[in-house]
């Protein structure tokens, strides 16, 4: 049930339409003049608009141009009796959806509403769907607060609304393709195709039939014409991730495809034009792959135009809190567990951590955590051992490699101990400026814990 705003000066026409319309179900509100028109969409939310265009105080033009200014996405069906080309010129320039001439018949303005109201939700479908693709693919999906991942976020803003070729480096784990995402979500290629192929997981033979297509009959099994991923990714972008596993033949293949903008399928003869934005990503060091001859130059140097590094999570320990909380609510929905949160103590010990897997090992752990927590709180025992031992001294550890600590007569370790934690303390509060809160991050434990040992030594 669509609400219609009929705007007509003559009674007997508002009356005519209140009815008609009124029968399919539409909720109709009346206005005798153009001014009445205006105050009652400035108070409502009306689906459609049909307005007479010669009335004595306001001309229907000037209603369209007052919707248009008030809620632009609302459709506007103009009629009149004094038809004109220059009326109909101006009502369809200024937004109008379309021109009727009275008399009318009442089953051709149906169908013109019937037309206009589908074509807005259509067009209401297309914003959500893109408003949740930017949710879901956009900056709102990378989490991070620590220094680099906000300078990391700005470049990101800055860089999605060029044309340029991306080079996305780091280690493994980092989030490279969230990335990857990102830029093209932000960019205004974003209703476009994003096309994602990893070059490592393929075959050279197969990877040159993903990315540029083959004819029919090109080579045994080429039972039918394939479009490659590059005329798929047309108008869009296409991300190659794992480039530094592409072999030296593709490699230059690739090279011609960024210089020339054009893609021969394999057995074809007709080159195709495409465009399309390139984002490539690797774990590897493209630099010692020159230098060993593992790959181009040439086509480093194509993809290097604008590099992004990500930081590993282990120097943006500020962030583990903050993923890891993302992770357990994220893992709960999926498994359907109301686990509130992560133990101090186990958020301890994963800031300690030096996560060689990155945030795909953070989230790996957490959903674990979930999958073996009895109670309603992640406990470090549900940890992995490694995370739980990280950093002590291993066992197989040689007599003598603590002699500068612990001298052949011994000490008391209370005191050792005891002078250590103090000594720590007091720094700790000195690079703070003497904001304890500072200074316990600093040493990585809670804010209760810190006070306690203030305290105990007699701290101030």
């Amino acid at each position: 049930m669509s609400r219609i705003l009929v705007v007509d000066d003559e009674e007997s026409m508002r009356q005519l339409l209140e009815i008609a319309l009124g029968k399919d179900g539409h909720r109709i509100t009346l206005a005798d003049s153009g001014k009445a028109a205006t105050k009652l969409i400035d108070e409502n939310s009306f689906d459609l608009v049909i307005s007479d265009i010669k009335m004595p105080d306001m001309s229907g033009v000037e209603v369209l141009r007052h919707v248009k200014e008030t809620e632009p996405s609302t459709p506007v069906i103009m009629v009149t009796a004094y038809a004109s080309a220059e009326t109909a010129v101006e009502a369809l320039r200024l937004g109008a959806y379309d021109y009727l001439t009275k008399p009318f018949k009442v089953d051709e303005l149906k169908a013109n509403i019937r037309n206009a109201l589908e074509k807005k939700e259509l067009k209401e479908e297309v914003f959500h769907l893109k408003r949740e693709l930017r949710h879901k693919h956009g900056l709102d999906n990378m989490l991070g607060r620590s220094a680099k991942m906000v300078e990391l976020f700005e470049h990101i803003q800055f860089v999605a609304v060029t044309n340029s070729t991306v080079l996305i480096t780091g280690d493994s784990g980092t989030g490279k393709e969230l990335v990857a995402r990102a830029l093209h979500v932000g960019s205004p290629r974003a209703s476009e195709a994003f096309v994602s192929i990893n070059c490592g997981a393929i075959t050279e033979t197969l990877l040159e039939s993903e990315l540029f297509g083959h004819m029919k009959g090109s080579f045994t099994g080429a039972i039918t014409t394939h479009k490659g991923l590059f005329e798929v990714a047309h108008r869009g972008t296409i991300f190659l991730d794992e480039i530094g596993e592409m072999s030296p033949a593709m490699q230059v293949k690739l090279l011609r495809v960024l210089q020339e903008r054009r893609i021969r399928r394999i057995g074809g003869t007709e080159e195709i034009e495409v465009d399309v934005r390139i984002l490539a990503a690797t774990n590897k060091d493209l630099e010692a792959g020159l230098r060993d001859r593992t790959f181009r130059e040439d086509l480093y140097y194509r993809l290097n135009v604008i590099p992004i590094w990500l930081p590993p999570l282990r120097e943006r320990r500020d962030d583990i809190p903050l993923l890891a909380e993302h992770f357990l609510v994220k893992a709960c929905k999926s498994m359907g567990r109301n686990i509130h949160k992560i133990s101090e103590q186990a958020i301890e010990l994963m800031t300690r951590y030096d996560w060689p897997g990155n945030v795909r090992e953070l989230e790996n752990v957490i959903e674990r955590g979930v999958a073996l927590e009895p109670t309603t709180v992640i406990l470090p025992e549900r940890l992995p051992e490694k995370i739980r031992t990280f950093g002590d001294a291993p066992a197989n550890m040689p007599d003598d490699a603590g002699s500068d600590v612990l001298p052949a007569e011994g000490v008391d370790f209370n005191e050792r101990v005891a002078t250590m934690e103090k000594q720590l303390l007091c720094t700790a509060m000195a690079r703070s400026g003497g904001v304890q809160t500072k200074a316990a991050k600093l040493l990585r434990m809670n804010l209760r814990s810190f006070r306690y040992l203030l305290q105990k030594y007699n701290l101030r």
